[in-house]
């Protein structure tokens, strides 16, 4: 299940960082910031990942 897992982040942080290019490219501040925070959101779940890699 963690491969799965850490694939599905990357798609989040993938998907974030397609939303934030969007947002800078038709100038929407808000799908722009909705890109970072998917990014942020992804990034962290990763975190979370290796930590529970670490402790097994």
């Amino acid at each position: 299940m963690g491969l799965a897992d850490k694939a599905s982040n990357k798609a989040e942080e993938l998907k974030g960082k397609g939303k934030e290019a969007t947002g800078q490219a038709t100038d929407d501040p808000g799908l722009e910031g909705e890109g970072k925070t998917d990014q942020a959101k992804g990034n962290l779940k990763q975190t979370g990942e290796k930590i529970k890699d670490t402790f097994e």
